[in-house]
């Protein structure tokens, strides 16, 4: 259910036709109040989509009544064509709910400098319209993957002061162009919370600088990433904003945890974590110099502990550290020591997927996590014949 665990929401997906492979690609989910509260982030690409530029505008006031979402095409570099689909699509979306199209959020992914299938796309919705159920969480979450090979989805229950539930729900798509500022490619969160707009914004910003901002798959960012927070206040719990915020990240975390575990071709998900750090700033930027090291990330996939292509990296940021007190360890054992040779590197055991990597700047006492994966020959030839 997930998405439509919490009160107040119906979802669906459906095959429109938009994807050759007939496989599902357009999704629908519906907050059915009483509340329309809704906050976003979105990516910070100067190359937006179309979809982007219009869901900026309408999440500006802080209401949103359904978002809707294709595969099987960016809609980004389309020019005035492009946008004028978009608006077509929110328009055929508040036609069949009853709405305005000015609280649609359109969301697309898929290949970029092509214009959509409208022939598809506005009958997609009458059938997608059609499907709308309290148990459609699901199958929204199977229609918006693109490259993903398997659906994401998370939910986490919880209890305001009163002992009322609340429940956070949210669905996911992503396996590439995972380095995202804001967002992380397509991302629905639900929550049957009674919460004003202003205050979705602050929770969803916190959770996505700590989940999605530090998953790092390959450094490149897309065109369309979004991230849509929407409250129905179905339950009418008020969980204090501490409550809410913990419950947001913990599905933002799970989904942002998922987005890597199916990065395209990965053999390895690897966890960076930098400690005693001067600032939570400088532990981000010394993680994710790390995680978007090609060398490094090759070596994981060889199952080659080298932890020189770890210094190297760590040595071209602007962090506050001594070169000879820095500290590495790879999956428990501490292979670097004071900026030298550690414990013998032919004792770490690179063989299980996860890898932990831990860097002690000695510096200060404060930490960040960056999650990538390997890079492997799979993940080469599937993005060289992604437009074929």
């Amino acid at each position: 259910m997930t998405i439509t665990a919490p009160k107040g929401f119906r979802a669906a997906g459906i095959k429109a036709g938009i994807k050759a492979s007939g496989k599902p690609d357009l999704a629908l989910v519906v907050n059915d109040g009483p509340q329309k509260s809704a906050a976003a982030v979105f990516t910070s690409n100067r190359v937006a989509a179309a979809p982007v530029h219009w869901s900026r505008q309408v999440v500006s006031d802080g209401r949103v009544d359904a978002v809707v979402l294709n595969s099987g095409g960016a809609n980004a570099c389309t020019g005035p064509q492009g946008f004028q689909n978009t608006h077509a699509t929110a328009e055929k979306v508040a036609e069949v709910l009853g709405i305005s199209a000015s609280d649609v959020v359109v969301c697309s992914t898929g290949l970029i400098g092509e214009q959509l299938p409208m022939d598809k796309i506005l009958p997609g919705v009458d059938a997608a319209f059609r499907e709308l159920s309290e148990d459609g969480g699901s199958a929204a979450a199977t229609a918006i993957m693109t490259t993903d090979s398997v659906s994401k989805e998370a939910v986490f229950t919880g209890t305001d002061a009163e002992g009322k539930q609340f429940t956070v729900g949210g669905i996911a798509k992503g396996a590439g162009m995972l380095a995202p500022g804001l967002a992380t490619m397509l991302v629905v969160l639900t929550t049957d919370a009674e919460v004003p707009a202003d205050e979705l914004d602050v929770v969803l910003r916190d959770a996505t600088r700590v989940t999605f901002d530090r998953a790092d798959s390959d450094g490149c960012m897309s065109t369309n990433d979004t991230v849509v927070l929407l409250a129905s206040g179905a339950s009418e719990a008020l969980p204090s904003a501490e409550q809410l915020s913990e419950a947001v990240t913990q599905v933002c975390a799970e989904l942002a945890r998922k987005l890597i575990g199916d990065a395209e071709g990965a053999s390895h998900d690897i966890a960076i974590r930098t400690f005693n750090a001067a600032s939570e700033r400088d532990a981000e930027i010394v993680s994710r110099s790390v995680a978007r090291s090609n060398l490094f990330k090759a070596a994981i996939f060889g199952k080659d502990p080298n932890w020189g292509r770890v210094l190297s990296a760590v040595g071209t940021t602007d962090a506050v550290f001594e070169a000879d007190q820095l500290n590495v360890a790879m999956n428990g054992v501490q292979i670097c020591r004071n900026g030298a040779i550690g414990d013998d590197r032919n004792l770490v055991d690179l063989e299980p997927r996860e890898v932990l990597v831990e860097i002690d700047l000695q510096a200060g006492d404060a930490e960040a996590t960056i999650w990538t994966n390997d890079l492997t020959h799979d993940y080469v030839h599937e993005n060289s014949a992604y437009s074929s």
